[in-house]
């Protein structure tokens, strides 16, 4: 397997770093059937209203929506919603569940890509912003777009 290979970015969550403060992210390969990967290869997924819960038997992914598969026919097709196992090794999930103790925090999926032939989402630990905090991004935001505006006139 190559090391240096490609990543392919199917979906991403835009919203997340607007909602969330981010502060660390890990990439996780995700348990999917045959009509799901075909799905996600399309680009029919949708990852802005998921979130990640970890118990004893591992990480799962909850509210992500992969569209059936239309060329497959009826028979054998999944459920769009179904919960996900998301395949990361024991050192990481006591990791992330001794920084989600010391904080409170929520582990949500930021971007689903495909590395080879296989799907992969990267998932962050993150902490939800206030309202007051959103208006500030916005207002740092505009402010920087208004500088490089006027110093792009000057030029």
């Amino acid at each position: 397997m190559k090391s240096n290979s490609k990543k392919q970015i199917v979906s991403s969550n835009r919203r997340a770093r607007f909602n969330y403060e981010i502060s660390e992210s890990i990439e996780a390969g995700i348990l999917l059937r045959g009509s799901e990967i075909k799905s996600i290869r399309d680009g029919k997924i949708n990852i802005s209203e998921g979130y990640v819960q970890i118990r004893k038997n591992g990480a799962w992914l909850h509210n992500v929506h992969i569209a059936p598969y239309q060329p497959g026919g009826i028979n054998g097709q999944h459920k769009p919603l179904r919960v996900r196992k998301l395949l990361l090794n024991k050192k990481e999930q006591k990791k992330i569940l001794l920084a989600m103790s010391k904080e409170n925090l929520t582990i949500i999926p930021t971007s689903v890509y495909l590395k080879t032939r296989l799907a992969k989402v990267e998932i962050a630990l993150a902490k939800g912003k206030k309202n007051v905090d959103k208006r500030n991004t916005i207002k740092k935001r505009e402010s920087d777009r208004d500088i490089n505006r006027s110093l792009k006139n000057r030029q």
